[in-house]
């Protein structure tokens, strides 16, 4: 029901301020015409010329209220002229935006009207020309005049928000009236006229929490010490109402949503009192033990918490590092643990925020602590060395059996088994050593020679008797101590040449020594000659004092042609204790040189040369001697090539033996073609072989009697008398030769597939059957059928 009273009285409030303002209109237009003198002259009474003003309009802007739903159109204005008796000879016309089909004007009367509905939002105004004419004639009786039709506005648009949902954030516990968003509605009313486009701001929801100003829609907050840990998000309803805000106004809202952002307004806790760990003593440094955990409901940095050890007697055993990820406390192994040392461990734990808003430092402190107690396990421990290395020191040269050193060790468990020795011998691969398995004693094997190897490596073993599986391992460096045991020696093979103009003590070479010795048993060399040539008379030594002697001269006039190569001993003793010495022989060599020193030449022959030739001389005759060598050489490679070959095959003698076959043979009869000669036996070659490097000089005549007779039943006297034959005949091959032999050898599996070497051996076999097989086979047949006749009649 008051919806409906509203809704009627803005009708009538409409219909009131059209007849008001049309009224208005007409009356102020038809006021404010004014005639104005324009250039029309007239006669007057008595001849007198009247200057006559020509009418003019003056147009106040029309008005036309917007959104009218009347039966009859609106009438927005009348024009008209003074000029116009109101005969009808004056005619009206309009023109312009909208004209005749918005507005439409009465020529007679001069009357405006509003044809169809308008809309102010859509167009404010109208800009329209009035002119008025001669009805007959249509001749212009009055200028054109532009005039403004202005749409008077109502209140019918509602307010609306830029946005149909708003997010905003406010810190939790900010203080009342904290500005948190501003909402903002426009209207597309009229807003210089009436309270159509004035706005005023509600709160609808959110109450009591938050309020708006009402004329600018800021958003506050309206309560005290909101606590996001309580509550994080609040949505607000916001109204936004024209005409002021007073009864008939329409309206608009809007949600926003309201998030509370966190602060550091809480401390970490831990949720308990006391942290029960433990952790085996066979834990390595840096393995975990625990983690504790302090729950602070604040988020992100505002949450976030630091661990450490503020007290407790494993400050120095155990660490606590913070796992920024889980936020929490992760204990972890400092140091190595006994169990039988100590079993067990406090620790005082204190977890801080990181971050401290100083607004909220009254409710702190910010932190919290608790116990943390960890127990040791006991574990099955390997063997401990007493020392994480050893070294030791061995005399070279020092004999088998010498001790070396002791290493020891011990179980840490409390059973305190047994302990055994051993060397790993992949550090002692030439077995230098030995160890005592019982009491850890180690010995040389063999003597050692510290010029070799100066330090020895190795690694021993301890394992438990009763726990072969426990072991401990521990480098040992033994040093190999150096003795005297060798003399020093030339530190180069030495070669000096003297010139035969040297002077007397005249300096020609400076030496020094090396020793293998260790720098004790080394240096300082002390250079001297053998006492049996302390006085040679051609040279003498001096010890420079620095580890070096120079040789020098003690005469005058070397000759090569004497002597040309001299041999000096030398004896070098070192500094050791006892001192060794050593004789080196310098080997001195006599040379001529010019008048500077300079070396020529320390050959002997070629001083003996020069006496009676020259250089060019000695040049020109050895290469005579060459070109002789290469004369004789050509020519005995040319009597080479004209000398007849071992072997001339003239045309009548060559021949070729190298048969090719398309059949199987003819058996034995056939010897035209191939001689059964060639069937020859590698390993039954004995006797004479003749030479094959010689061409034969006869033609040679096969002896009579040796050839068997055909009928003869021995096949192996047939082939060796062959082989005789080709044995002494000199004609034979292997000259451009091909024999073919038709012996498989020894050791074949399948055997021999030749007739001929079975009939050598016992068989059981009959051959009758041969004697079918044609006359190629006749030969074959009457061998073998003579054999087996011969043994029946044996």
């Amino acid at each position: 029901p008051k919806m409906k009273e509203d809704n009627c009285l803005h009708a009538a409030l409409i219909c009131l301020g059209m007849l008001y303002y049309s009224h208005a209109i007409t009356t102020e237009k038809l006021n404010h015409a004014r005639p104005s003198l324009h250039g029309h002259h007239e006669k007057g009474k008595e001849g007198q010329v009247l200057h006559r003003s020509k009418r003019g309009w003056v147009w106040n802007q029309f008005f036309v209220i917007e959104e009218y739903t009347g039966p009859d159109p609106v009438l927005v204005g009348r024009l008209h002229s003074d000029i116009d008796s109101g005969d009808g000879n004056i005619k009206y016309i309009l023109s312009g935006e909208g004209a005749g089909i918005i507005f439409v004007i009465d020529d007679k009367s001069g009357n405006i009207h509003a044809t169809k509905t308008l809309d102010r939002e859509e167009r404010a105004q109208y800009t329209l020309t009035a002119q008025a004419v001669d009805r007959n004639t249509n001749r212009p009786l009055e200028p054109p005049s532009e005039f403004i039709v202005k749409v008077q506005d109502i209140n019918d648009n509602p307010p609306e928000f830029l946005h149909e949902n708003y997010h905003a954030n406010v810190p939790e516990r900010s203080n009342v009236g904290t500005s948190v968003i501003q909402v903002t509605a426009s209207d597309a009313d009229d807003p210089t006229y009436g309270n159509s486009a004035k706005l005023v701001y509600s709160i609808l929801e959110g109450q009591p929490y938050f309020s708006v100003e009402a004329q600018t829609g800021i958003i506050r907050t309206a309560l005290p010490n909101m606590d996001r840990e309580a509550k994080e998000e609040y949505h607000v309803v916001i109204q936004a109402k024209d005409m002021g805000g007073h009864m008939g106004g329409l309206s608009g809202t809007t949600k926003v949503t309201i998030t509370l952002t966190d602060v550091n307004d809480n401390p970490p806790k831990f949720p308990q009192s006391v942290y029960q760990m433990s952790v085996s003593e066979a834990a390595v440094p840096g393995e975990e033990v625990g983690r504790v955990k302090a729950k602070d409901p604040d988020i992100g940095e505002n949450g976030l918490v630091a661990y450490s050890i503020i007290d407790g007697d494993g400050m120095d055993m155990f660490e606590i590092t913070t796992d920024y990820e889980t936020q929490e406390g992760v204990v972890k192994l400092k140091k190595l643990l006994d169990f039988e040392t100590k079993k067990s461990y406090s620790l005082k734990v204190e977890a801080a925020n990181v971050h401290i808003d100083p607004k909220f430092i009254s409710n702190g402190p910010f932190k919290d602590t608790v116990t943390v107690k960890i127990s040791v396990e006991d574990a099955d421990e390997p063997p401990v060395f007493l020392k994480p290395s050893y070294i030791f020191e061995v005399q070279e040269n020092a004999a088998s059996g010498t001790v070396v050193g002791k290493v020891h060790a011990k179980d840490p468990d409390a059973a305190n088994s047994a302990i055994r020795y051993s060397i790993d011998r992949h550090t002692d691969l030439e077995r230098y050593f030995t160890i005592n398995a019982e009491d850890g004693n180690i010995k040389t094997i063999k003597a050692l020679d510290r010029e070799e190897i100066p330090w020895h490596n190795i690694s021993v073993f301890a394992v438990e008797v009763h726990k072969q599986h426990q072991e401990a391992k521990v480098p040992v460096a033994i040093k190999v101590v150096d003795v005297n045991d060798n003399a020093p020696k030339f530190a180069a093979a030495y070669e000096a040449f003297v010139c035969e103009n040297a002077r007397s003590n005249q300096q020609f070479i400076t030496i020094s020594a090396d020793d293998k010795d260790d720098s004790a048993n080394g240096p300082r060399f002390i250079f001297s000659l053998p006492p049996e040539i302390i006085h040679n008379p051609n040279f003498t030594l001096r010890d420079n004092r620095d580890n070096t002697a120079s040789v020098l001269v003690r005469r005058e006039g070397f000759s090569r042609q004497k002597q040309d190569l001299y041999l000096l001993p030398i004896v070098i003793s070192d500094g050791g204790l006892p001192p060794m010495s050593s004789t080196n022989t310098l080997t001195i060599r006599v040379c001529g040189c010019d008048s500077n020193g300079s070396l020529l030449s320390c050959n002997a022959e070629a001083y003996i040369l020069n006496a009676g030739l020259s250089t060019g001389a000695l040049i020109a005759i050895l290469a005579c001697i060459v070109i002789l060598l290469v004369i004789v050489v050509l020519f005995v490679t040319l009597k080479r090539q004209k000398k007849e070959p071992l072997i001339v095959f003239e045309e009548e003698d060559v021949r070729e033996n190298i048969i090719t076959y398309d059949d199987e043979g003819g058996g034995e009869e056939d010897t035209e073609a191939f001689d059964i000669a060639t069937l020859q036996n590698p390993d039954g070659i004995n006797g004479f072989i003749p030479r094959k490097d010689i061409k034969p000089e006869y033609q040679y005549m096969p002896r009579p009697g040796l050839r068997p007779a055909p009928n003869s039943v021995d096949v192996d006297d047939f082939i060796n008398t062959r082989i005789q034959e080709a044995d002494n005949d000199p004609t034979a091959p292997p000259y451009d030769s091909i024999q073919i032999y038709g012996y498989e050898g020894r050791g074949s599996v399948a055997g021999s597939l030749s007739s001929l070497e079975s009939a050598t051996t016992d068989s059981d076999l009959d051959y009758d059957y041969l004697q079918n097989w044609g006359p190629r086979f006749k030969k074959l047949a009457d061998l073998y059928g003579s054999k087996d006749t011969f043994d029946d009649d044996s």
